[in-house]
Parts: C-alpha cells; structure tokens; sequence
C-alpha cells in the first residue's frame, strides 16, 4: 500500500470493527495455499519430486515425499488459521497487512525487471557487435551465448539484487517503467533513422519493459479504484452495498480468475508458466534478448500480485458492508451518501 494509502487510515480505524474470523481464515487461506502450491510446483518440476500421485498408486518410496506435498498443503492451511486467531485484527488493518506485503512483491519485480533488462541488453549489446570474447574471454563468450547460463548467472544475480533494492525504496517505480519505456522505443526510432542502425535486442527491450509495466501495474491499479467501471447500477448503491458488491466480485470473479491463471499456468511441466521457464526458452531471433522465459513468469507475477490485492480488497470490501469506520473513499463517495 502507499503512503497516501497508509494515511488515509487511522489507527483507531484500524483497532476498529467487529471480529470476523471466518472473512480472515479464508482470505489468509487463499494465500498461504497460494504459496504451498507454488512451492509444491518448484519441488516438482524443478527438484523432481514425484507430487501426491504415489499415495493413490503406491509407488514405493515416493510415497514418503508425496506425503511432504500434502503436508505443505495443510500446513497452509494450519498456518492461515494461526495468523487469523493469533491475533484479533481488524478487517482494514488486515487488508493494510497484505496490500504492503504486495506493494513490497510489485516493487521487488520492477527492480528485478529494470537490473535484468539492463544488463541483458549490454550482452547481447557487446554480443552483436562482436566484442564479447574479448572482455570476458572466449569461455564464457561462448556460455553467456547460451540461455540457461545466462539465465542463472546473469538474471538470477540480478533480480536478487532487484529483491535488495526493494527493500531500501518505498515507491512502486511504474512511471519510472513507463519512461523508460517511452526512452527505449525513441533509442529504436533515433538509431533506425539516423545512424540506420538496429538489432533484435532493441526491440526485445521494449517488449520485456512494456509487458512489465502492463502486468505488474494491474494490483495497484486495482488498489488505487483505477480499472474501468461499467457502474450503471453500482453507482447508484450505498456503502454497504458497493461493499457486498465488491466483497462477491473480489472472490467469484477475481480471486477464481487468479487460481485460473496459477492452475493453468504451473500445473504440468508443459504448462505455458512453467514450460518457458524450465528450459530457459529464447526467442528465434539469434541475437536479441534472453528473456523470453523471464516474459512467461510476468503471468505468475500478475497472478500472485492481484492474489493479494483481491484478498486485500476483499476484507476492506467486507468492512465496509459492516459499515465499519475508516476505509478508502471511492470515485462514488462525493455523489452517494
């Protein structure tokens, strides 16, 4: 959440409202399973854990890390029970809870994306020109020339670093993404025009930058009321009603479509999140920008960061159709009483 989010909640507003631990238990659930599956993906498709099929087929000693799947899974839900009784929270200190941990992811992956983009644009920068071997020498011209190399000791380094930075910065960056959208697109207009001069990782560049910038901003957008309404009827609704609304909207609609995404998209090793991302997928382009498999995981980012935002969303909807204090005022709030 931001500041301006964070002030326009008091904390006698936070210390407010009614107990509602069953609204907690199952939004905290949604994201403690959240983790446990993607975690339950990792260990699968990338350590070669067997998953739960062994314990209905009885394949000998898989059955053991079987078993370990289906105790992250419960842990999750053990875990989102402990974090809703441990201590009685109000609805919108909850929501402020799991918007500034999702501020903090959504912040974390710009930087990640800016620091790869960056540095993956000068290799393959020094790459086409042919310079490559001669500043890090013909060894690993040749390994930084393949993408799983790339991937791990390039990339990975680098969002770490993005993770880093996160951490010492409280802005979310999307107009700083946006401009240096806006910049790499007139780097493409200005070297094509003027010095005929272009290569597959310029445009690879903006790309990589726009896709972020269009994925990662949907969570604040959602945040900030900002996605467009069709509100012929909501507007004319009162606070508890706009909030039964979007309390309903916030799980049938898009909490579904976020475990659609995740489902589809990390389910099986073909799966178009985790195919990409396994073999380090690149584009055909030879000697344009490594990041093609670093593109496919922008759709589990989406996934996971509008995850937070719906639950967070979802406990201020709620709040607010128990009328209770405090709250984000929307674009209806001057019009309807």
């Amino acid at each position: 959440m931001s500041t301006t989010d964070a002030e326009r909640v008091s904390e006698a507003d936070l210390a407010a409202g009614r107990p509602a631990p069953l609204t907690r238990i199952f939004g905290w659930a949604n994201l403690t399973l959240m983790l446990a599956f993607i975690l339950n993906s990792v260990l699968m498709f990338w350590f070669g854990w067997p998953g739960i099929g062994p314990l209905t087929s009885g394949a000998g000693g898989s059955t053991a890390l079987a078993g370990m799947h289906v105790a992250i899974y419960a842990g999750a839900l053990v875990l989102a029970i402990v974090l809703t009784l441990a201590r009685d929270r109000s609805l919108r200190h909850e929501a402020l809870i799991v918007s500034d941990a999702n501020a903090f992811f959504i912040r974390a992956a710009f930087w990640a994306v800016l620091f790869v983009g960056l540095a993956d644009t000068v290799i393959s920068f020094v790459r086409v020109e042919g310079m490559l071997e001669g500043l890090v020498g013909p060894y690993l011209a040749v390994e930084l020339g393949k993408s799983n190399f790339r991937g791990l000791w390039v990339h990975v380094p680098f969002a770490g670093l993005g993770v880093v930075f996160a951490s010492f910065t409280r802005t979310l960056g999307f107009f700083w993404l946006a401009l240096l959208v806006v910049a790499a697109e007139l780097l493409i207009v200005f070297s094509r025009f003027i010095f005929s001069y272009e290569q597959a990782f310029m445009a690879d560049l903006v790309r990589f930058w726009y896709a972020a910038l269009f994925l990662f901003a949907s969570a604040h957008t959602l945040l900030e009321d900002g996605h467009v309404r069709v509100d012929v009827i909501y507007a004319g609704f009162r606070r508890r009603a706009r909030g039964r609304v979007n309390a309903l909207g916030s799980v049938l609609l898009g909490m579904t479509l976020c475990w659609c995404i995740l489902l589809l998209g990390m389910w099986t090793k073909s799966s178009i999140i985790v195919s990409p991302i396994l073999v380090f997928e690149t584009t055909q382009t030879g000697f344009g920008m490594y990041v093609k498999y670093f593109m496919a995981g922008f759709l589990g980012v989406f996934g996971i960061s509008m995850m937070l935002q719906f639950v967070s969303y979802m406990f201020e909807s709620v709040a607010d159709w128990r009328d209770e204090p405090g709250g984000r005022p929307d674009h209806h709030s001057a019009h309807v009483g």
